[in-house]
């Protein structure tokens, strides 16, 4: 593979102008890429950001002098990602997309999180023809219109009603679904991924067509944050919950479930549309803290310091990188056993999973009760974070991945920019 490359990303969020953890990720790999001397031009929508959040995001991020940000602002606030949404082509962003593409030579397309993008984004390509197309499956927007394969706004889907689902979630439908367009605009990218086994399996049992790879999540190592700890964020013991405020993360079983925990405190870190209802719930308990919504360096802390991370979400999950957040910290996992959430727990011996609050409440006495399992549990979640989902580990598969995809389309027959063309006019 001839360095430095050329990436050229498409998503609808990317921080600060993005919500969870699909965000934290695509700006983790760009940063990733940046510091190995390759290039990165990201292409996000800040319309569609503001149609959840009108005001300024709430968290600064660090920028990268190779990664260059390129912001959809129409001018037209809800109605650019609305029609991408609607008609399932990019209408009013499809020639500032296009411009940017055709702009310099790009090796690399990835398509992130395109939900109001459109599909139609999978059609738009750089002039040259020597590059190669991915895309990574952050959610399960590929085979759901409701993304996360949350059924009727009240469980996770067994089988698919979209029409009424849809209808019952509060979204327009989007009849480009059932015209078989997507799956042809489909057929531009060559390598589909995504972060779990689990969610390559849900896109080949719900009828996606193309084959999908697994291509796990990564963070860097926080070395520091273990060794040097900053302060305990409080004296009594505390269990942790990290995420969005959102029914299908699950906060309202666990504020439940914690009615009948004396011991040990939770702390809430993070913000989002339920927030007021999950407070109403848990006001009378004062063991339960909400600490809004916190920077990367600030949940360092957080997490060296807890008895154990919880992941409790009721829907699927494609990863819970909330989950390798922990385990950088030497701090085990406790996550319901749904969705890819037990793979991660599984891969690592770093936790231990339950399907009840019963189960859980057995977690958390045997974890709070026993500082010697907390260990022995932290410590072989760090080793397989080392060794499974760190920088290093994560960007040699993503690479590979790459080069695979590259000799697959073009064989051994041409090296990386070997067969350019001039610029296309737009159009």
């Amino acid at each position: 593979m001839r360095e430095p490359l050329n990436f050229l990303y498409f998503t609808t969020f990317y921080p600060p102008f993005s919500f969870g953890g699909d965000g934290v990720y695509i700006h983790r790999v760009a940063h990733a890429l940046g510091d190995a001397g390759h290039s990165v031009d990201v292409i996000h929508c800040v319309d569609s950001y503001h149609l959840l959040h009108p005001g300024p995001p709430t968290i600064a991020y660090d920028e990268h002098p190779n990664v260059t940000r390129h912001e959809l602002r129409m001018g037209s606030g809800w109605l650019s990602p609305l029609l991408s949404h609607q008609t399932g082509r990019p209408v009013l962003t499809r020639r500032k997309m296009l411009e940017i593409a055709r702009s310099k030579h790009y090796d690399v397309v990835h398509y992130h999180n395109i939900s109001l993008l459109s599909p139609g984004v999978l059609e738009l390509e750089p002039a040259n023809r020597d590059f190669v197309k991915l895309y990574m499956a952050h959610e399960h927007w590929l085979v759901c219109p409701m993304h996360v394969l949350w059924k009727f706004n009240s469980r996770p889907c067994e089988k698919p009603e979209c029409l009424r689902c849809t209808l019952r979630g509060g979204r327009p439908p989007q009849l480009w679904r059932y015209t078989g367009y997507l799956h042809k605009a489909a057929r531009r990218v060559d390598q589909f991924v995504s972060p779990s086994r689990f969610t390559a399996r849900m896109h080949a049992e719900r009828g996606f067509p193309y084959p999908v790879d697994h291509l796990p999540y990564f963070l860097d190592r926080q070395d520091d944050d273990w060794r040097n700890p900053q302060p305990r964020p409080q004296e009594r013991p505390y269990f942790l919950f990290v995420g969005r405020l959102e029914p299908i993360k699950g906060l309202h079983t666990l504020i439940q479930a914690w009615e009948k925990v004396t011991q040990w405190d939770l702390l809430i870190a993070g913000t989002g549309a339920a927030e007021l209802d999950l407070k109403a719930q848990a006001s009378a308990n004062p063991r339960i803290r909400f600490l809004g919504a916190r920077p990367q360096r600030e949940l360092g802390a957080l997490y060296t310091h807890a008895v154990a991370t919880i992941v409790p979400s009721v829907t699927y999950e494609t990863f819970g990188i909330i989950s390798i957040e922990s385990f950088a910290r030497k701090t085990p996992v406790i996550a319901r056993d749904l969705g890819a959430l037990p793979e991660v727990i599984q891969d690592s011996g770093g936790g231990t999973i339950y399907r009840d609050n019963e189960q859980l409440l057995h977690a958390v006495h045997a974890l709070g009760g026993s500082p010697a399992l907390r260990t022995e549990l932290g410590e072989k979640g760090y080793a397989a974070f080392t060794r499974l989902w760190d920088r290093k580990a994560h960007m040699k598969q993503y690479l590979n991945l790459i080069e695979q995809a590259r000799h697959k389309k073009f064989g051994g027959s041409i090296a990386w920019r070997d067969v350019s063309s001039p610029a296309a006019p737009v159009s």
